[in-house]
């Protein structure tokens, strides 16, 4: 198939496994594999949410994000099992390994979802129908669980069609298609059209993605700004993004940690140690991926569920935990007016430049963070050869709940959007 201009259609899939979580924990575990299974956090560590669920589960009306309570209310049977990431992971890699026999064009969106870009290996292969339905059948042998595949000339398209239908199917959306299959689809079936832009459309009764489509483009920007123009973009399948290719490292916006408390935080010193805790994990990643940051974010929730996001500016670019834990205490102490207790909290540092090579100085503050740096950097080489516990700040011992957390490795990595490809 060509472009009018004669150039070649691009074959685009979007491949997402079924219940991903769910069905890995069902893999190993056959007992519960007819059963309503939701992978959840710990609710003795108050992380009480559904992670994931399989099919079974949402029949009942199980979701995603829903209280345990509220999950077992709607089905008393159901089956709750803690998330083992490490097996998540494995099993990501596997399937992306099957991916790479078809093409080196394979962009992660998230673990258990990825785009390939298949237009060189049509002759070789087959269709992109063709395909995928090979690669659906080889996760099914290979890998034990399901995967539904969307094919089609974009990649909005075809995650469209992945999840168009489900479990362990293949959608061909193509130009002369798309209008009878994406466009009677709901507008929040839309890639970044979320609650508060759903919101706003359905005030206009934009309803459908056939009605972002037909809207007037000004009238979209001037609606949602730029990203109003791309979403009537994205519904009229003139989405040009490339996929990027396997060896290519994302690029990171951000690097933060969050965590829900063992117990609500009052005192100062609750959140000083909680805090610490997590601008010490952020800054040992910044320095580990030889960033700086230049702004400090954080994110409070309290005992009632009310959250918020709050950002300041350093007065210079740091990698250094003790200039993050700074302003983001400051933040927390000129925002939190209410005094609530507070039952999670993160601390994100945005805003990354590369860490260059310093130039000397006499400058009280320059010298000040060059030898903060290099006290750190030291902790973190005894941290990496002793364990993160080796060496710890003297707050963290006035409460062993608290700082008994090492979140090094749970950090959260924010790469740059789709919106920036």
């Amino acid at each position: 198939m060509f472009f009018s201009d004669g150039l070649t259609m691009r074959v685009i899939l979007h491949c997402d496994l079924n219940n991903f979580y769910a069905s890995v924990e069902c893999l190993y575990n056959p007992a519960i594999r007819d059963k309503p299974v939701a992978v959840s956090g710990d609710i003795e560590q108050r992380h009480g949410i559904v992670l994931a669920k399989n099919y079974i589960a949402k029949k009942y009306g199980i979701q995603t994000g829903m209280a345990l309570w509220q999950a077992k209310q709607l089905c008393r049977d159901i089956v709750f099992v803690p998330p083992n990431y490490d097996r998540y992971l494995k099993y990501s890699k596997m399937a992306k390994e099957i991916y790479c026999e078809y093409t080196d064009q394979v962009e992660s969106f998230g673990l258990d979802e990825c785009w390939l870009d298949i237009t060189g290996s049509i002759k070789k292969f087959g269709s992109g129908e063709d395909v995928a339905d090979k690669i659906r059948e080889t996760i099914k042998f290979e890998l034990g669980v399901t995967a539904s595949i969307g094919v089609s000339f974009n990649k909005i398209f075809a995650k469209l069609g992945s999840d168009y239908k489900k479990p362990d199917a293949t959608t061909v959306i193509t130009e002369d298609n798309y209008k009878d299959i994406a466009w009677p689809l709901p507008a929040q079936d839309l890639l970044y059209v979320g609650p508060a832009t759903k919101k706003k459309l359905n005030k206009l009764g934009i309803l459908k993605i056939g009605d972002i489509a037909r809207a007037d483009p000004d009238f979209m920007r001037n609606l949602l700004g730029k990203n109003g123009y791309i979403l009537w973009l994205f519904a009229n399948g003139l989405d040009p993004s490339p996929v990027a290719r396997i060896s290519s490292e994302p690029v990171i916006k951000s690097i933060g940690n969050s965590t829900t408390t063992p117990r609500d935080l009052i005192l100062d010193d609750d959140i000083r140690i909680t805090m610490y805790v997590l601008c010490e994990s952020v800054a040992a990643r910044l320095r580990e991926d030889h960033f700086v940051c230049s702004t400090v974010q954080i994110t409070i929730r309290d005992n009632e569920l009310f959250s918020y996001t709050r950002q300041g500016k350093l007065s210079l670019p740091s990698c250094n935990a003790e200039d993050i834990f700074e302003k983001a205490f400051y933040l927390y102490k000129t925002n939190h007016i209410s005094k609530k207790p507070i039952r999670s909290l993160g601390v994100r540092a945005c805003d990354l430049s590369e860490e260059k090579d310093v130039q000397l100085s006499f400058l009280p503050e320059i010298k000040r963070m060059q030898a903060q740096h290099n006290l750190e950097s030291v902790i973190d080489t005894i941290r990496k050869r002793y364990g993160h516990h080796s060496i710890q700040r003297a707050i963290m011992l006035k409460d062993k709940e608290l700082s008994d957390l090492d979140p090094k490795s749970d950090h959260i990595i924010h790469p740059i959007s789709f919106f920036k490809n």
